[in-house]
């Protein structure tokens, strides 16, 4: 299953500093059929270039699924969340947040931000898979694979 929208396909942009729960949460998105490519990014400064400067980014470039990991080595993925809800042609790109705290405020924070899934880690694999499907099914951006005949 690879999610796109209109004919082009969704870049999901991973931004976790943790390799052991990066390769997990891959994993995950694989195990869940989606086949989109994977861009991974263990700090935000890397990521945030990604998202508004590069010509491969989706500022420039079209769709994204963005996972977010809130504690990153050089910045609060809080302040990364609202930097991408601020800039206008990022605010309707769907933003997946994974972090170890259920800390209600910050949850609620992130919600106000316009986080759309709130995802505590470990990740459980079926809460992920079902919440990538939802967002999927919510932007109407999953498309069955075209059968060659």
């Amino acid at each position: 299953m690879n999610m796109s929208t209109g004919h082009q396909p969704v870049t999901i942009v991973m931004i976790e500093d943790d390799e052991g729960h990066a390769r997990l949460i891959e994993r995950n998105i694989r195990r869940a059929g989606i086949s989109n490519e994977i861009k991974h990014f263990s700090d935000g400064t890397a990521a945030l270039a990604f998202l508004f400067h590069s010509a491969k980014g989706p500022v420039a470039n079209g769709p994204a699924l963005i996972l977010l990991d809130l504690n990153l080595p050089d910045m609060n993925g809080v302040d990364i969340l609202a930097r991408i809800k601020s800039e206008p042609q990022l605010k309707r790109t769907p933003v997946v947040v994974l972090t170890t705290t259920d800390d209600k405020v910050e949850i609620q924070r992130c919600y106000d931000l316009g986080c759309n899934v709130y995802i505590t880690k470990p990740v459980n694999y079926e809460s992920f898979a079902d919440a990538i499907r939802q967002l999927g099914l919510f932007l109407s951006v999953i498309q069955v694979p075209e059968v060659e005949t």
